[in-house]
């Protein structure tokens, strides 16, 4: 089985586990699918809002995607969750790209 239908056999599997949704969305990164990935980070932000790895790769999409805006607020609602959350590493990154835009 391809990795990529491996990936979606878990999110299928398993809807509401936060890391099989990451992987497939950074699987579809991986492969240039944006759009893909960009949906599929959506999805997982709005369910599980603290899972703070997966904003900076979030924004990141939506930057290569030429959507800079929606890669403002995601960057900046990342920082406000790595905050709530005490993930400094992260927040680090996060502000770090949000200064690059």
């Amino acid at each position: 089985m391809a990795r990529l239908d491996l990936l979606r056999a878990f999110v299928e599997k398993s809807p509401n586990d936060p890391f099989a949704r990451y992987g497939l969305a950074m699987e579809y990164k991986n492969l240039s699918r944006f759009e893909d990935a960009a949906a599929t980070f959506r999805t997982l932000l709005s369910l599980h809002p603290d899972y703070t790895a997966a904003y900076l790769h979030a924004g990141n999409t939506l930057v290569a995607l030429g959507q800079r805006e929606e890669a403002r607020a995601i960057y900046q609602a990342g920082i406000a969750a790595c905050t709530k959350k005490g993930d400094l590493h992260a927040r680090n990154e996060l502000e770090a790209a949000l200064m690059s835009l």
